[in-house]
């Protein structure tokens, strides 16, 4: 077996005993996971060792003479084999790898064996270099300069080894390659986000919006309050306002009526009290009001019935200021505007504010087999819903959409398309054969006008997504089938979206159900099963699938006021288990 020729990537650490290896290895393998990539790992050791427990079965059934010994539980097995007279090759060990399940074999010992290899060296360690005497040295991670054209990477900065290791990834991934895997891995769905999010910037352009087209833009300056707002201590409701240290009268005498839009002028004198309507600003010394309810009201001569609720001092009296006083920040930066922040930004008297350019998105579908709706049936065609269903999420979030329709599978006319969208548009989003690069000729036309990567992503549904630049442009690829289009944009476009827009730091809600059913996963992958969450009889949040969960079954989507997530840790979720949530019902 030639380990250069190994179906998935093999890179080895090599190092003289205290420069850090495992040290490294244990801050380089999370970062690896979090990347998506799933590793094995094999260690020699130098020594007899015994990784079970003296006592446990597997022991004394190993030591009674099994060779081989395969001991499984929920979580993971393990095949201990006895190698008395055989020192195994490390050809030998990948051969026990089970290839399907990693993305990329990391070796620690094996020096001798030829394969690639990252040289560890700190000059504390005052040991020389490995890499003239060995060929299969790639790199060498190290805190002096050495001498050479090797790649010298920070050994002080796990980054730039990740970098390196992934990098090394997508060689091996492009000679042996189809087309569905030309990434390095299968990236996390977290992984993914935070790639998309660091590749964009916050807006910079801004103009001055009137009230009334205001709705879906996202603030570029804070609103500052520039009057109290109420703007003078008023009634809560319609009643009678009085002072609050007058509470023992009897009989108080009703010497005016206050209405909204006007005052009372003179101060309240103990024994009054005026009549007051919602709104209107109390007199002078009065703090107090009571319910019309509560009053009789006889030629100006006025009573309480307090058996109908006592009279407390400073009730149902709004104070000055008591919403928003006057120089506060009622709004910051980078809030996007609904109807109640509109409703505040109005109660302010301001009529325009100052936003962020909006974001014009072009959008178009690929594939001979799509076709347009309303036109007459084609043997072996589907209609494009994808176009469709990402206008409506654009449109949700107030972009202004450039719809250029269906593109022909050839290369003039995806060519022809892109450069009119860079010209033209903030971000560019297409679903179909581009996000997973099927044809030559994609891959080429991409490659001609920007830079752009294919990924596969640890999640179902949605696994193929391209994203990238064309030219200072962001570009998605999506999937083509109807229901992972619509997840994959959630996950990944609407975040990209919102910061183009302003949004800083925006995350979806995530809240906690019972799950009603079980819901099936695989471990390493994220799950998004569409759901209906309601409150039970005994307010509990509970929550069941919306059925079958194919990804080209829109019903599922349609009928869903949630995703159910099932992070890649977890096998499956039982009938009871607590499970994520996330709402939909402002986003789709």
């Amino acid at each position: 077996m030639n380990l250069s020729n190994c179906s998935i990537p093999i890179i080895g650490f090599a190092a003289y005993s205290g420069t850090g290896k495992t040290t490294l290895l244990e801050a380089l393998l999370p970062r690896l996971v979090d990347s998506g990539v799933r590793v094995a790992m094999i260690k020699h050791a130098h020594h007899n060792f015994d990784v079970d427990i003296p006592g446990k079965d597997s022991y004394r059934l190993r030591k009674a003479g099994a060779s081989q010994m395969l001991i499984s539980s929920r979580y993971r097995n393990a095949l201990m084999t006895e190698t008395p007279d055989d020192d195994e090759a490390l050809r030998q060990l990948i051969q026990k790898v089970n290839q399907n399940q990693a993305d990329l074999i990391v070796v620690e010992g094996f020096k001798h064996e030829s394969f690639p290899k990252i040289e560890l060296n700190r000059a504390t360690i005052n040991k020389p270099f490995l890499y003239p005497t060995d060929e299969n040295i790639i790199a060498i991670a190290c805190d002096s300069f050495p001498d050479t054209s090797l790649p010298i990477l920070d050994i002080n900065n796990i980054e730039s080894v990740l970098a390196f290791v992934l990098k090394q990834m997508e060689s091996h991934q492009a000679q042996t390659a189809t087309c569905d895997s030309l990434s390095p891995t299968m990236l996390s769905v977290k992984r993914g986000r935070e790639k998309i999010l660091a590749a964009l910037e916050s807006p910079k352009q801004t103009h001055v919006v009137d009230l009334d087209v205001l709705t879906n833009h996202v603030l570029a300056s804070p609103i500052i309050a520039p009057v109290n707002v109420p703007s003078s201590t008023n009634s809560a409701m319609d009643g009678y306002a009085i002072r609050s240290d007058d509470l023992e009268t009897g009989t108080y005498v009703k010497v005016g009526d206050v209405f909204a839009g006007s005052r009372f002028e003179h101060p309240l004198q103990k024994g009054q009290c005026v009549r007051i309507m919602t709104g209107a600003p109390v007199p002078e010394h009065a703090d107090t009001v009571i319910m019309r309810e509560q009053a009789s009201d006889v030629n100006g001569a006025v009573q309480f019935d307090t058996s109908k609720g006592k009279i407390r001092a400073g009730q149902n009296v709004r104070q000055a200021g008591e919403d928003l006083r006057k120089g506060s920040q009622v709004f910051p930066a980078g809030t996007r505007i609904n109807a109640p922040v509109l409703g505040m930004i109005a109660s302010l008297g301001f009529d325009r504010v100052n936003v962020y350019t909006n974001v014009t998105v072009a959008l178009f579908s690929t594939g001979d087999e799509v076709q347009a709706p309303g036109t007459p049936p084609k043997q072996n065609c589907i209609y494009d819903t994808n176009r469709f269903s990402l206008k409506g999420l654009l449109q949700k979030l107030g972009c202004d959409v450039l719809d250029f329709g269906i593109i022909e599978d050839n290369e003039a006319a995806l060519s022809d398309t892109l450069k009119q969208a860079i010209a033209s548009a903030d971000v560019i989003i297409s679903s179909g054969g581009v996000s997973v690069g099927d044809a030559d000729y994609i891959k080429t036309v991409l490659t001609a006008l920007g830079d752009i990567n294919f990924w596969r992503v640890n999640m179902r549904p949605g696994r193929p997504l391209a994203f990238g630049k064309l030219g200072n442009t962001p570009f998605f690829g999506l999937p083509g089938n109807p229901v992972a289009v619509m997840v994959t944009y959630l996950q990944f476009v609407e975040p990209a979206i919102r910061k183009l827009q302003g949004e800083e730091g925006w995350q979806p809600q995530r809240i906690v159900a019972i799950t009603q059913e079980r819901i099936r996963s695989r471990v390493g992958r994220t799950e998004y099963t569409r759901g209906s969450y309601n409150i039970n009889a005994n307010g509990q949040l509970e929550v069941r699938s919306t059925g079958s969960q194919g990804s080209g079954i829109l019903r599922s989507m349609h009928e869903a006021n949630c995703l159910i997530e099932v992070s890649p840790d977890v096998e499956c979720a039982e009938v009871g288990d607590n499970v994520t949530i996330i709402p939909l019902a402002s986003r789709i």
